[in-house]
C-alpha cells in the first residue's frame, strides 16, 4: 500500500484503484489517500446498458477496498470505473494492437459515450453511488495518424484505446461534459457524495 500526501488534512480514505489518473486526481485534489490495487471479475459484456456495467465494476471494488481496511478501521472507500460505449457496446482495453486499431476506427467520426461509475463508502457505513457520463466527438482521421498513435504504445490499458490527456487528443472534436470523468474520476460527483473530503459540510 502507497500514500499519496496533499497539502490537505483528510479522514483517512482508500482509493480502491492503482490508476495512476486517478491517483493523480486526487493528488490535485490534495486528498490524501492510500492506493491499493483490487482484484476483482469484471464485467466487459455491457447487454445494452453501460452505465450499469461500471456501477456494478465500481461496487465490486468499493466492497475490495472495504474488505482491504487495516482491522477493518473505519474510512473512506473511493472506487471508480470508466468505459468507453458506442451504440450500447463497450470498448474495453484492447488486448492487442489490432484490437486497439479496431476499436478506434470504430469510432473515428463518430459521438461516444465515456461513462464513469462511482461508489462512495463513508467512515459511518453509508454508501453513495452514481454515473457521470460525458460525449467525446472524434474527428475522422487518416490512416497514417491512427499508426502513429498506435506507434506510441499509450492505447494499451486504455478503455477505448486512447487517453483523452494525451496523444490521444488529436482524435477529438469536442468534449461535451466533465474531463475528469474521462479520465476515471468524476469530481463532481465525489464532492456530492463526500464534501468533508473537500473541507465542504454540503454541497448544494
Amino acid at each position: 500500500m502507497r500514500s499519496d500526501r496533499g497539502p490537505r488534512q483528510c479522514p483517512p480514505v482508500i482509493l480502491a484503484s492503482a490508476s495512476p489518473r486517478r491517483r493523480e486526481l486526487l493528488r490535485a485534489l490534495g486528498i490524501e489517500h492510500d492506493a491499493i490495487a483490487t482484484e476483482i471479475d469484471e464485467l466487459t459484456e455491457a447487454a445494452g446498458d453501460p452505465a450499469a456495467l461500471v456501477l456494478e465494476n465500481a461496487r465490486r471494488k468499493a466492497a475490495a477496498g472495504l474488505a482491504a481496511r487495516p482491522g477493518g478501521a473505519p474510512l473512506w472507500v473511493i472506487a471508480a470505473d470508466t468505459e468507453v460505449a458506442l451504440d450500447g457496446r463497450v470498448f474495453g482495453k484492447a488486448a492487442d494492437r489490432e484490437a486497439a486499431r479496431d476499436n478506434l476506427r470504430a469510432l473515428a467520426g463518430r459521438t461516444h459515450q465515456v461513462l464513469s461509475g462511482l461508489v462512495v463508502c463513508a467512515p459511518d457505513g453509508e454508501r453513495r453511488e452514481g454515473v457521470e457520463q460525458t460525449e467525446l466527438h472524434f474527428r475522422e482521421f487518416a490512416d497514417h495518424e491512427l499508426e502513429r498513435y498506435l506507434d506510441s504504445g499509450e492505447w494499451r490499458d486504455r478503455a477505448g484505446s486512447f487517453a483523452v490527456q494525451g496523444l490521444g487528443s488529436m482524435f477529438i472534436d469536442r468534449i461535451d461534459g466533465d474531463l475528469a470523468t474521462v479520465i476515471g474520476l468524476p469530481i463532481g460527483l465525489l464532492m456530492r457524495f463526500a464534501p468533508q473530503l473537500f473541507g465542504l459540510s454540503s454541497v448544494s
